[in-house]
């Protein structure tokens, strides 16, 4: 796999990749000597780039690592902390342990499978990227800031293509995030005229992981390109019937900037479906939980109680109906996938209990 373009010519110690003493005190302990820290910074499938103080090299999962790995969630993502043991000259790394996680981005993953897939690790702060145009959506903004918080992540906004409207346009926008969600801070730019990308620039600090989050076109990889300083990394043209520009972002990689800050780029997300978010989703509506505490019955569904304090913010126009269904939505939704994923698990390891005792009773 090859590395991001220019990576390798930055010189950092551990602690400019974001090595801090947090992670200090959780290291594992050194399956072999000689055993060494360094971050995850791509990753495409099951083959993965990992960097330390002197460059960046190719990385392959030691077998016992893989053999204990019982779901997606144990494997390596992108901004992960990992001890490693170099090999060929450094030519390779074999994975031997990951670090804990400070804060960990997921989803469920696409389709009908129940299941979490890992987005980055260790980021500091996820910009939630939207266009201004129709891909501009509060409830889609409400999903990715349960998913956000749940990660223990702190959420920022990045609206895009800010050249497409009247700078009165771009303030309705504002207006609405702001009154879905008090206090998140918000950013407009333009791909086009350059407008905000400076002030962008500024707000990166050394030693700090950001993401870049968002649907595909929504000009995640051209603000990754001005920040980075070089047109290394590859963007789509954008269409005429919609004004998305296509996705082209493949994999997920950790990229160096000049200034010292660490940026994640990820592929475009078609959806985001919600599983283990409460703790998330609950942070991100602290509005309605707040009305919620004033229901009739500690059990309320808020669907059709009497004495429903959320259902009566509703009627008297004190809680936007739209906000009401999405949490109510992203609620039943996250529980439901992580119910079907426990119970699944439990049915693995149940099945892996039993193949094992089979076997065990057929050497016997």
């Amino acid at each position: 796999m090859a590395s991001a373009p220019g990576s390798q010519k930055i010189t950092l110690s551990l602690e400019a990749l974001g090595f801090d003493a947090w992670f200090r005190d959780r290291q594992p302990e050194p399956r072999l000597p000689g055993c060494a820290p360094v971050r995850v910074t791509a990753v495409d499938r099951d083959r993965y780039l990992v960097r330390d103080a002197v460059g960046e090299i190719p990385a392959e999962l030691s077998g016992a690592f893989r053999f204990a790995a019982e779901s997606s969630a144990d494997l390596p993502c992108v901004g992960d902390w990992a001890s490693v043991e170099f090999h060929n000259d450094r030519g390779l790394a074999i994975l031997h342990d990951l670090f804990p996680r400070k804060s960990l981005l997921q989803r469920k993953t696409p389709g009908r499978q129940i299941d979490y897939q890992l987005v980055a690790a260790n980021v500091d702060v996820a910009f939630l990227v939207q266009s201004c145009d129709a891909d501009f959506s509060l409830r889609r903004l409400e999903r990715y800031m349960a998913m956000a918080h749940e990660a223990r992540t702190e959420p920022r906004m990045l609206l895009t293509k800010g050249d497409l409207l009247t700078l009165a346009e771009i303030e309705q926008r504002i207006a609405a995030v702001r009154q879905t969600a008090p206090g998140l801070a918000i950013l407009a730019v333009s791909n086009k005229t350059g407008a905000g990308l400076e002030e962008l620039g500024r707000m990166l600090e050394a030693g700090r992981t950001y993401c870049l989050l968002g649907s595909s076109g929504v000009g995640k990889t051209t603000i990754l390109n001005h920040l980075a300083g070089r047109g290394s990394f590859a963007t789509g043209p954008v269409r005429d019937y919609d004004g998305k520009g296509r996705h082209t972002t493949a994999r997920r990689q950790l990229i160096m900037l000049d200034g010292g800050a660490m940026l994640i780029d990820t592929p475009g997300m078609r959806e985001l479906g919600a599983i283990g978010m409460s703790d998330g989703i609950d942070e991100s509506f602290a509005d309605i939980v707040a009305l919620a505490a004033g229901c009739r019955f500690a059990d309320c569904t808020h669907t059709q109680e009497a004495g429903c304090a959320l259902l009566a913010a509703v009627e008297c126009g004190a809680l936007d109906r739209a906000r009401y269904e999405n949490y109510l939505q992203l609620t039943r939704e996250s529980a439901y996938h992580e119910m079907s994923y426990l119970e699944r698990r439990k049915k693995d390891r149940e099945f892996g209990r039993m193949i094992k005792s089979a076997m065990k009773h057929r050497k016997e």
